[in-house]
């Protein structure tokens, strides 16, 4: 009897489901991998971080280098045909990371905060760049290079203002990713995915 009994719980729990939530058609999708040049930027800093410095005391402030490598993760789930890289300048937010940068504890490996605002999302400030179709690639810029690019004059940028890289993914099956949260791109928890990466003025 006891049997009977709990096979027919089982079944009268399965008939109560009469919801469908939009989280059980998930999909799964990629992520863009950002691998910085720590050795070109003018002041230090850690991998984990994704970010590097330009030193405005320097004398060479115009020729400082940034420069960064861009690849993707799939999980051998999904495959990206491109990513289209956005460009912007930015001014410092009222509250701003501290320098020399803060590694959290335990483990040592992350910032304890992120160096840019999250969540990140292409805006109307930031501007296509180029789209990516060959992987890895790796971008270099100069100082002046990038305040070229973003049509601001170089001796007007102030203590952390800063340049930022974002990136839109195309995927194989036709889906274009667009918005990354928090979960995904959030250095400061070494989370899976870099969807910025950027190069912030300091003056040491």
């Amino acid at each position: 009897m006891k049997p009977t009994i709990f096979m027919l719980s089982i079944l009268l729990i399965c008939a109560c489901k009469k919801a469908h939530y939009e989280w059980e058609d998930y999909q799964y999708t990629a992520v863009p991998i950002v691998t910085i040049d720590t050795t070109k930027s003018a002041l230090p800093t850690r991998q984990a971080g994704k970010v590097v410095f330009f030193n405005k005391k320097a004398a060479d402030l115009a020729s400082q280098q940034f420069s960064f490598t861009l690849e993707w993760a799939g999980f051998n789930k999904v495959t990206v045909t491109s990513i289209e890289v956005y460009n912007s300048y930015n001014k410092a937010e009222s509250s701003v990371p501290a320098y020399p940068l803060v590694i959290s504890s335990p483990g040592n490996q992350y910032t304890n905060i992120a160096q840019f605002p999250l969540p990140s999302i292409v805006g109307a400030n930031d501007h296509l760049y180029e789209t990516v179709t060959e992987f890895p690639k790796t971008f270099i810029f100069t100082a002046a290079e990038l305040a070229a690019l973003n049509n601001v004059d170089l001796s007007a940028v102030a203590v952390n203002d800063y340049f930022l890289f974002k990136f839109i993914l195309n995927l194989s099956d036709g889906r274009r990713i667009v918005t990354f949260y928090n979960n995904i791109c959030d250095e400061s928890r070494g989370e899976p995915g870099d969807c910025r990466v950027g190069v912030r003025f300091k003056n040491q």
